[in-house]
């Protein structure tokens, strides 16, 4: 069942009813500040830091599902309702929701009122627009009073939910003409606060959440609303909220407006105070100022428009298949740039407490975006490259605002050195800038022990060499990529973590996968330190990649398909003598994509055992036979029931490889099977099992051992969208970023006959037109450059900033 449609001309998903298989949401905001919002007005606010700079609470795993938000109510002669449908769900004569490129439009209409509620967060703005219009369908004067409602997080997400003998305490917020500002904590350590506005005369305002709701009611009745006249309450200590209440008449067929603000503002510490306890406002009035009627409105929509259609212009996609036309040129490009923004910590699934930005995730994420925001994507990657340590490890994680590592993670994922190597070279390979490279970049946040990005790329390379097992593979540390196979951990005791929990020494657990990891990667180092003049650095990298390959193919191998890898004891994880978990996906996509076992013919038989033993009419699950129960030696993989996460779960992060496999050893139709199994647009007929999102990637769905199978959940913030648009944009329709150039190499179901892709690359634009006479998945035949000919497939970098008209022809 479908609950809305694409709108590709406007760039929109239309949602038809509030009761969606679950909360479907946008992503307001994309440089500071920050909003999340569902097709009912649920979600919350931050600046930069979802759990150090929480402007507004949510309740994750509420009942109901989805309570809380930015909420309109409209109080019309003792009946009251919202645009969104929740929290109130009185029953609307219209709903539609359209979640567009960072702004979501919702409209209701209920009794000869239509309201409709508009929020984005405008380019350069730390704060969020709410315009809420309301016009008059009715043939009767209409006087009715309009309601707002934020409830104010005390600033750090995790003690706000969590110490309140200290929060229930702290409370404070100032009242100015129609603007509520929230300031608790400020007349200590903090300089920053928020403030709520509108932009019309009161009649009236609360700040105290229990004299808005009543201590016994819910969001659905505030005494409030229900009575139809604020209190005026002032907040002091306990929970402080925004609500102002507007008074409209409207006669019949008349529309009006109201903007709202719920911004941040951040004083330097001597212009803290107004005068004593009242917090200087000069920030807060010039950002109100900006949106005060309508037109302003407009215009910040506009430019924000227009700066989302100049990202997407940078690749798009004219083909035969509108769903795969939308997936390159608006929705997988889209939510690539919001992972960018957030990395894993922020989302329906994620509390935007704990994981904060990603070594490992950041850099993947980076392949997404690179081609749209190649600056910021330096910007990113300098950052990344900073929490790496001397010995060439790297913090798993770091925060946002302090751009520091997370101590209680730690360190440990042995796969995470090499992803700074793979997110470098994709930046240089677009850009050109090799310069990054001289960089100078701290260890472990301190300034006074740095080193050039080249150097922290050697010592992740050689993180890997130094830490080398039994069989000449890479150790696992605390894990690889599969942060859920703990080899190392042996956890017996409850809320231990898996993943930092090293109860035995870990020198023997290897990985296959960072084997493939190290030997994929291991070419772009290589070329980097020819490229600076070191070929003695070259050739003793390229023998360690060469012994690791062959260190692959005699330990790595298990007669059909790559082993994933030896445990603590040495045996054999991912074998056809195991008695459960036989075959992984991940060994079998990276080993490929690196190229290990393609002339031997392993790839295929690799390739082939994963599409009989592990695809789904979903998708791959992530290994099988699952495990029926938990396997110490194993870790948290074997926590989960069967078919669930990484428990042979459909792992969709790790799908693209396999297509990006397939399109290694030419199989087009193969490859774009398995991406039309997994691509969101491809799925959207199928809501009702799928239940997230039909316009963005989920991280997981449930495998073919799962009760709900094809269920998805986690959906937005995954290194899936990466992946996806990796797999697709550079393996499937061939268009591949090099050091000098563009080169062309598709690998596509043959029933192809032709397709285009207009790519911006390095300030030239390239229109390339491939033709497919012969119906052959790979193999380019010419390539002409504005009527010549090239002598291979790769275009040169132009440099003139024109448009050039590239011809290919297929066979």
């Amino acid at each position: 069942m479908k609950y809305g449609f694409f709108d590709d001309a406007n760039q929109e998903y239309v949602i038809h009813t509030p009761q969606t298989p679950y909360p479907w949401i946008n992503y307001l905001g994309n440089e500071r500040f920050f909003g999340l919002i569902s097709n009912t007005g649920g979600g919350y606010a931050f600046y930069r830091d979802a759990r150090l700079r929480r402007l507004t609470r949510y309740r994750y795993n509420n009942i109901p599902v989805d309570n809380g938000g930015r909420y309109f109510y409209i109080y019309d002669d003792g009946d009251y309702w919202t645009p969104g449908w929740m929290p109130v769900k009185r029953e609307l004569e219209q709903y539609e929701c359209l979640h567009g490129l960072g702004y979501t439009s919702i409209m209701g209409e209920r009794r000869g009122i239509r309201a409709t509620q508009l929020a984005f967060v405008p380019l350069s703005f730390d704060g969020e627009v709410h315009q809420v219009k309301l016009q008059n369908t009715s043939l009767q004067t209409k006087k009715i009073k309009l309601f707002s409602f934020v409830e104010f997080c005390l600033w750090n997400a995790y003690d706000d939910m969590t110490n309140f003998q200290r929060n229930l305490n702290t409370g404070e917020v100032e009242i100015q003409d129609s603007v509520i500002y929230h300031k608790t904590e400020y007349r200590e350590r903090r300089n920053h606060y928020a403030f709520f506005s509108a932009n019309r005369p009161l009649a009236g305002y609360d700040t105290d959440r229990e004299a808005f709701l009543g201590l016994y009611n819910g969001l659905d009745q505030p005494q409030t609303i229900t009575a139809g006249q604020a209190s005026n309450s002032i907040a002091s200590g306990w929970s402080p909220i925004g609500s102002h209440c507007i008074e409209i008449t409207l006669e019949p067929g008349e529309e009006t407006s109201c903007n709202f603000v719920l911004g941040y503002v951040e004083n330097p510490e001597e212009e803290k105070w107004e005068s004593p306890g009242i917090i200087n406002k000069k920030r807060a009035h010039a950002m109100i100022a900006q949106f005060a009627d309508e037109t302003d409105v407009e215009r910040a929509l506009s430019e924000l428009r227009c700066y989302w259609n100049d990202l997407l212009s940078k690749y798009t996609l004219q083909s035969h298949d509108d769903k795969l036309n939308r997936m390159v040129n608006i929705w997988n490009p889209y939510q690539c740039m919001v992972t960018f923004n957030l990395s894993r910590s922020a989302s329906y699934f994620e509390s935007g407490i704990g994981r904060g930005m990603g070594f490992r995730d950041s850099n993947q994420d980076l392949l997404g975006f690179v081609h749209q925001i190649p600056e910021r994507a330096r910007e990113r990657i300098i950052d990344i490259a900073s929490t790496q340590f001397e010995n060439g490890g790297a913090y798993h994680q770091y925060q946002p605002l302090t751009k520091k590592g997370n101590h209680e993670v730690g360190g440990g994922f042995n796969d995470d050195p090499l992803w700074l190597i793979v997110g470098t070279s994709a930046y240089i390979k677009e850009t050109g800038d090799f310069g990054i490279l001289d960089e100078q970049v701290p260890f472990d946040g301190n300034v006074d022990r740095a080193a050039s990005l080249f150097e922290h790329l050697k010592r992740s390379f050689y993180h890997v060499v130094d830490n080398l097992g039994p069989h000449g593979l890479p150790l696992i540390g605390r894990a690889d990529w599969n942060d859920c196979l703990n080899l190392n951990c042996f956890s017996a005791t409850p809320d231990e973590s898996y993943q930092t929990t090293q109860n035995l020494e870990g020198r023997i657990a290897e990985s296959v996968f960072i084997a493939g990891l190290f030997v994929y990667t291991g070419p772009d180092f290589i070329e980097l330190c020819k490229r600076r003049g070191l070929n003695e650095e070259a050739a003793t990298a390229q023998a360690h990649v060469d012994r690791m390959r062959t260190a692959t193919l005699e330990h790595g191998f298990d007669g059909e398909w790559f082993l994933r890898a030896y445990d603590h004891y040495g045996n054999k994880i991912g074998s056809k003598n195991c008695e459960e978990g036989q075959i992984f996906i991940e060994p079998q996509g990276f080993c490929v994509m690196a190229g290990i076992g393609v002339k031997e013919g392993l790839a295929h038989k690799a390739l082939d055992s994963t599409r009989d033993r592990l695809e789904t009419p979903y998708g791959i699950v992530l290994q099988h036979p699952p495990y029926s129960r938990y396997y110490m030696n194993l870790g948290e993989i074997s926590s989960y029931p069967p078919g669930y996460k990484e428990n042979a779960g459909i792992f969709c992060h790790n799908n693209p490889w396999i297509m990006m496999a397939e399109a290694v050893i030419g199989r087009g139709d193969r490859a774009f099977e398995l991406y039309s199994k997994i691509a969101p647009a491809y799925l959207e007929d199928i809501s009702d099992i799928h239940r997230t999102e039909p316009y963005v990637y989920a991280q997981m769905i449930a495998g073919k051992d799962a009760v709900r199978e094809g269920e998805a959940k986690n959906s937005w913030l995954t290194g899936t969208a990466a992946w996806n648009f990796i797999a697709i944009t550079q393996s499937i329709l061939g268009i591949q970023p090099e050091w000098d150039g563009l080169r062309i190499d598709p690998c596509i179901p043959k029933s192809w006959g032709e397709f285009t892709v207009t790519r911006v690359f390095r300030g030239d634009t390239y229109v390339i037109h491939i033709t497919n006479p012969q119906h052959v998945s790979k193999g380019v035949a010419t390539v002409t450059v504005d009527g010549t000919v090239l002598t291979n497939n790769i275009l040169p970098v132009a440099g003139d900033g024109t448009i050039h008209q590239v011809k290919v022809l297929l066979g």
